[in-house]
Formats: C-alpha cells, sequence, structure tokens
C-alpha cells in the first residue's frame, strides 16, 4: 500500500500510464481524463480518511453480444466487458466494517458481524455488500472491514450492468485486501449473483457478473445451472477497426415487466409467438458457438455476419424491440432502422439486453463512427451515444 499523496504524485507524473492504457484502451485524451477521474477520487478519500495509505480497484461493466435472452432458457451467451467501470480507493480498518462512500448514493455502513439476512435493506447497497462477504465467508474465504471511496461511470439503467460491476468490485475488493487477490474471478460473479439473488432480492443470471469480473470477450454455457461453462476468449477487438457503439433510445422501462417475463413462456401456453421464440433460442445458442469459431480464428468479417443475424432473430423472432401494448412507441425499432441505414455493409446492429426499450448495440468502423455517433445523438438527444472498447481485463488491483 502507498500513502494517498504519493499515489496521487505517481499519477500525475505518468508512473502509471502504462497500465492505465492497459485496462482502458485510451489515447492519450481518454489518459489524460482518467488520470483526472483518479486523483478526484484520491483527493475525495484524502478529504474523508486523511494521507493514508491504499489500494485502488476496478471492476468494469459488460455488454451482451449474442445470446439475447437465451440465459435464463439454459442457453449460450456471448458478453464483453466494456472500459466503463466502477473504481475504489480502498483502505483496511481494524474493525469488521465496510463503508463505501459512493458518488450519488448513500451507503450505510455494514457490520460483518452481522451476516444473515436484513429483510429492510433488499434492493440496497447495503445487501450487496453484507451478500458478497456472507458468501466468501461460507466458502472459507477470509473477510474484514475496509473503508472505500468509490465512483462509477457504468451508466445505470443502460444494459451495462452498473450493478454487477459494484458486487464485482466488492469481491475484488476481499480477494485482494484478505486473500491475497486468490479467489477465481468467475467464483467473485457467482458470489456478487448470490448476493443479488439473496440478499438484494433480484432474481439474475450470471451472465453481468461473469462478463464484469472475467473481462474481454467470454462464451457461457448455462445448461447446468449450477455449474455454467465460462470461457476466455483470446481476442484482442481493438485491432479490428471497429468501435463498439451502445445507443441508450430512453425508451420507459416502466409497465414492461409483462413483457419481459413472457419471453420464457413456451411451456405454460403454446402459440406462433412461443414458437417463434423457441427457433430463436435455438438458432442463437448455435450463434454463439459460431461466433466463439470466428473469434478464434480472428475473423471479424464472419463476427460482423453472425451479430447482424442475431438482430434479426431478436427482432423477427424474439419480437423484444417494441411493447405490443404500445406500438406507435418505437425507439428502438427507430435506432435499429437508422443503423441499418448507415451501416448496411460495413458493420453490424442489434438489441441490446432486455429489449423493448432502453439500448441498441452497434459495431461501427473507425472512420464511420463519427456520422454514427452524429446521427444518434441527433435522434435520442446529447449524451445517449457511447463510443466504448472491449476491455480485456475484469475485475482487478490497479494501484499499489
Amino acid at each position: 500500500m502507498k500513502k494517498i499523496s504519493v499515489l496521487k504524485n505517481e499519477i500525475l507524473n505518468g508512473m502509471h500510464d502504462e497500465r492505465l492504457r492497459e485496462i482502458y484502451l485510451c489515447d492519450e485524451a481518454g489518459l489524460t481524463n482518467q488520470k483526472q477521474r483518479y486523483v478526484q477520487l484520491l483527493d475525495r478519500y484524502e478529504t474523508l480518511y486523511g494521507d493514508e495509505e491504499a489500494v485502488i480497484y476496478s471492476a468494469p461493466g459488460r455488454s451482451e453480444v449474442s445470446g439475447n435472452h437465451t440465459d435464463h432458457q439454459f442457453g449460450k451467451v456471448l458478453a464483453a466487458s466494456i472500459n466503463l467501470d466502477a473504481i475504489a480507493v480502498v483502505s483496511k480498518r481494524g474493525d469488521d466494517v465496510i463503508q463505501v462512500h459512493s458518488s450519488g448514493f448513500e451507503i450505510a455502513p455494514v457490520d460483518l458481524k452481522v451476516l444473515a439476512v436484513q429483510p429492510n435493506e433488499a434492493g440496497r447497497s447495503e445487501s450487496l455488500i453484507r451478500g458478497v462477504a456472507a458468501r466468501l465467508k461460507a466458502l472459507n474465504y477470509q473477510i474484514g472491514g475496509f473503508n472505500a471511496v468509490m465512483t462509477s461511470n457504468v451508466l445505470s439503467g443502460s444494459g451495462l450492468s452498473s450493478s454487477a460491476a459494484f458486487e464485482v468490485l466488492m469481491g475484488t475488493i476481499l480477494s485482494y485486501l484478505y486473500n491475497e487477490g486468490a479467489i477465481d474471478p468467475v467464483l467473485i460473479a457467482q458470489t456478487a449473483q448470490y448476493a443479488e439473488n439473496n440478499y438484494f432480492m433480484k432474481p439474475c443470471g450470471l451472465m453481468d457478473q461473469c462478463a464484469c469480473s472475467v473481462g474481454g470477450f467470454i462464451a457461457i454455457d448455462f445448461f447446468d445451472n449450477q455449474h455454467p461453462i465460462v470461457e476466455k476468449l483470446d481476442f484482442d477487438f481493438s485491432k479490428t477497426g471497429y468501435n463498439l457503439c451502445i445507443t441508450d433510445t430512453r425508451g420507459d422501462h416502466a409497465n414492461l415487466t409483462d413483457e419481459y417475463a413472457a419471453v420464457p413462456e413456451l411451456r405454460k401456453q403454446l402459440g406462433d409467438r412461443p414458437i417463434l421464440r423457441a427457433i430463436h433460442l435455438f438458432a442463437e445458442n448455435k450463434r454463439v458457438d459460431e461466433l466463439k469459431k470466428a473469434l478464434h480464428a480472428g475473423d471479424i468479417n464472419a463476427f460482423i455476419d453472425l451479430i447482424k443475424a442475431s438482430g434479426r432473430s431478436s427482432a423477427m423472432y424474439l419480437q423484444n424491440i417494441y411493447a405490443n401494448f404500445e406500438a406507435n412507441n418505437q425507439p428502438v425499432s427507430v435506432a435499429l432502422a437508422v443503423s441499418d441505414h448507415l451501416l448496411e455493409g460495413k458493420g453490424a446492429w442489434r438489441v441490446h439486453g432486455g429489449g423493448f426499450a432502453g439500448t441498441i448495440q452497434a459495431f461501427v468502423k473507425n472512420e464511420d463512427v463519427e456520422t454514427y455517433y452524429n446521427a444518434m445523438e441527433h435522434l435520442f438527444g446529447e449524451g445517449s451515444c457511447y463510443i466504448l472498447k472491449v476491455r480485456n481485463i475484469g475485475g482487478c488491483q490497479v494501484l499499489d
């Protein structure tokens, strides 16, 4: 560990530039922004706790790449971590209390002497902290108190998994601070899922947490839901000449619970729509396998073609690009139509995440990204389009 003042000086003097470029895949302007972000966080920590010795940790957000609505049907998914992340300046405490200060959120101290589920914490960040610690303790790992001052630029509600990034960050801190970094990233992901399911009281699969924790492109097979097979794919997307663009169409997710719940309905009732959704499921599973082959072979053209096929399948068979009860309000459909016009023959586009409202994903060539970005911003407003990188590093200790 190093004192806050030392870490700030090292960052400002460029001693950690290589590490930051490795994590964020950034140009000089991006590197400058990250250094300012880190120094500002260190300043906040010093204001609260003084010039103590501390460590910095990071956990990225994630983007689903293929496998739309297949993870909860024992299917296959492909996902990737991105260069938006949650970061925390952390130091050990002498007791069993975890105190997290987060920009924009009030998080109460969590006393690890009490590891049982606290019903009044459901839906709150405290439940995730307690749940991650409780699960690691049950698995015979060491846990203990710490002070953390954190910030996150993983967009909440954008399908990039801000909650999973937070959970993985907590698990990563406990891994390095009390277990010498020895906890496997997949186990950290499973611990995060456990906390969200049993303490936060939100049902979720493992895709989000795994992509955040492992890093890079990962493929997951959920055939055995209790023991999913997670494979990290060795592929450097930064060398392909494409950018990952996520556009928030700013559609309202309210009143969509029934639409989401209806996706896995085949065994409850039969009809045309469940059959179409079954066709999507089986075809999407095959596409994940084909995408894995394309990435292993470094075949970006095959990758782009398969992403477009995934998008067509979601639109035609899964039918999750707008809600049936609101056919006159289709921002996702509009975003896909404009993407089709702008990128035909030179990119790929698809609905991102749950669908019905919200975000789309596009893979855009470097030379086309400015035109695409401007079009999305014009359609959906300033700050709606995000140009991202596929980050190869998952939950990690950044600087010591």
